[in-house]
């Protein structure tokens, strides 16, 4: 004879459907996670501007065509640093000769903040970009019997100046310093850059200045792309001292 299990009693209590959350506790919810995505995105921008990448604005055209007017640029920061520094390319560097004029305005607070997460740099600073044509060692002058700038003896044809421009319409000649570099412009009739601030520390800008190199136009974004070294005019050049 075969005798049933009694069904376990279940109380009304155990059985009821947990009250759904009200509508200040969904809202708490979404506030909680956008603070989680707002910290997380402020620590990756965080590490992102100390280590990777740092954005810039280009206020002037002093280095078209390569770059133009309200161009956002991103530098590498591991250049100088993990990787060297060529001939050829386009840094980005704090003025600390004072080449510009005084900063007229107090940053903001909101350029502060700005430039506390890496969107913009350092808001209280001033910086330049050039393109390095002088490695610590090389002899620069300009210009040779038939108008061209060389390098340790060695004349370059420069395809990236900027159309209708000479190499320079100032003559000189000068070695760089070790731990400095020869900055110049593209758009040689618009950039006051190493030839005329010889005055000052010869013109030459510490590497200890660099802040890195100039490595995407990230806007606007029908000129997003790489920024060129041109290695191919460089190609030629022998090293410092060996000629």
């Amino acid at each position: 004879m075969t005798v049933k299990g009694k069904k376990p009693n279940v109380s009304a209590e155990s059985a009821e459907v947990p009250p759904a959350r009200g509508p200040l506790y969904r809202l708490w919810r979404f506030v909680r996670e956008v603070l989680i995505i707002l910290v997380i995105a402020i620590a990756l921008s965080l590490l992102i501007k100390t280590f990777f990448f740092r954005a810039y604005y280009i206020p002037s055209g002093s280095m078209e065509n390569t770059l133009q007017i309200n161009d956002r640029i991103f530098a590498n920061l591991m250049t100088p640093g993990p990787f060297d520094l060529e001939r050829g390319d386009v840094v980005v560097f704090r003025d600390d000769l004072q080449w510009l004029p005084p900063l007229e305005n107090d940053p903001t607070a909101l350029e502060n903040a700005l430039s506390w997460v890496g969107i913009l740099p350092a808001a209280d600073e001033q910086y330049l970009v050039k393109r390095i044509i002088g490695m610590p060692g090389d002899t620069v002058e300009c210009c040779s019997s038939d108008g061209k700038l060389t390098i340790n003896g060695e004349p370059i044809d420069e395809s990236y100046i900027f159309a209708g421009d000479a190499p320079s319409d100032i003559k000189f000649q000068v070695t760089v310093p070790e731990g400095k570099v020869w900055v110049m412009g593209d758009h040689r009739g618009a950039s006051a850059d190493s030839r005329f601030h010889v005055d000052v520390q010869g013109g030459f800008v510490d590497l200890e200045s660099v802040q890195g190199r100039a490595s995407v136009i990230s806007w606007p974004l029908n000129r997003l792309g790489g920024i060129d070294t041109h290695e191919e005019v460089f190609a030629n050049v022998p090293d410092a001292g060996s000629n």
